[in-house]
Order: structure tokens, then sequence, then C-alpha cells
């Protein structure tokens, strides 16, 4: 059996790679975060993230496992071996946001806001 000529194992692993990476902004997105927030979880610099991204840096193993760590997928996710649990309903930048403000709440008012919201929810089911 014959091997591919350097060149053209050169473009498929460069288009690899750029899967990986609009993988990558996909998920972040997906999780409302920006390229600034998720280097800084993973302790590099933004730009290392828009080359990922970008794909015109190679993925090492130590940093697909901080990624994934990271976008809270599995590496098989990260890299497109297993199909990602994406089109289940992630919530959305504007909802992320408010939820965190909802945990600062005193529990009190975070019980009398959960019945509002579980009263309005019943309310539109009808």
């Amino acid at each position: 059996m014959r091997s591919m000529p350097i060149k053209m194992k050169r473009r498929k692993i460069d288009a690899v790679m750029e899967e990986i990476g609009e993988r990558i902004a996909r998920l972040r997105k997906a999780r409302g975060m920006t390229q600034a927030e998720l280097a800084q979880q993973i302790e590099v610099s933004q730009n290392v993230i828009s080359n990922y991204e970008a794909g015109t840096v190679r993925l090492s193993a130590d940093m697909a496992i901080k990624l994934a760590k990271a976008l809270k997928v599995s590496t098989d996710e990260l890299l497109g071996v297993k199909n990602s649990s994406e089109n289940e309903a992630l919530p959305s930048r504007r909802i992320l946001r408010r939820l965190a403000r909802f945990d600062t709440l005193p529990k009190r008012k975070q019980d009398a806001l959960l019945q509002t919201i579980d009263a309005v929810l019943k309310s539109a089911e009808t």
C-alpha cells in the first residue's frame, strides 16, 4: 500500500485543525465565553485561542485536555471523535449572566423569584 504524498498529508492535517478550531469557537460561543475569558481560564493569551480557532496552530494533547475541561466537554467531543451534546439547548449569554446574579441573592429572594418563574412557566403551558 502506497503512502500519501507529504503535501496531501499536510493539507489533510490542516483541514482537521481548521475543523477543530471551528468546533472550539462554536463551543466557546455556545457557553457565552469570549476568547479572552477562555484564555484566562486556561492561562494562555487571547491570541493563542484565536490561533487555535483559526486552525493555524496545532493542538497539543495537554491543551486539548485544558480546553475540553474549560468548555465542559470531553476531549472526544472537542476533537470530533464523538458527536457532542451541542444539540442540547444551552442557556444564552443573557440567561447565564442572570443566573450568576441570581446566585448572589439571599435564599428568600431566590425562592420568591423561583416561585414567580414557575408560575409564569405554568401559565405559558396552558
